[in-house]
């Protein structure tokens, strides 16, 4: 289970996500999670957020998620990056980087994916502590 960050320690952009969906019984999970919270120390910049698709299933909602571990990178603008990510902290990282660098462009929130976002933003537990 990942560090939960209290709610008066959000990050200065709350519209920045990172979230990870994955399965408990998932090893490369298992594995990616402390990788995962090394990220969420490296950009506060970011919300990261750790979900059990099984155990959340209903903060994730309808999101189709085919392979693990399943990566969200949105902000207010839109979907960053959604799909299967090699659980490596070098992958993740650049990926972050050309977020921040804004080279990783945005596509208009599926509903699916507001859902998700306005369900997170209302429960903190699910945030990781930077």
């Amino acid at each position: 289970m990942p560090h939960l960050r209290p709610p008066d320690t959000a990050p200065h952009d709350p519209d920045h996500w990172v979230i990870c969906l994955c399965a408990d019984w998932c090893g490369l999970c298992r594995d990616y999670q402390s990788v995962f919270a090394q990220m969420a120390a490296r950009h506060p910049e970011c919300r990261f957020a750790w979900l059990d698709i099984e155990d959340q299933a209903d903060l994730v909602g309808d999101i189709d998620v085919e392979t693990f571990p399943t990566v969200l990178i949105a902000d207010k603008d839109g979907t960053r990056f959604f799909g299967p990510l090699t659980p490596h902290a070098q992958t993740l990282s650049r990926l972050l980087d050309s977020m921040e660098r804004s080279s990783l462009q945005a596509t208009p929130h599926l509903p699916t994916t507001q859902q998700l976002l306005h369900a997170l933003r209302a429960a903190p537990e699910y945030w990781i502590k930077a």
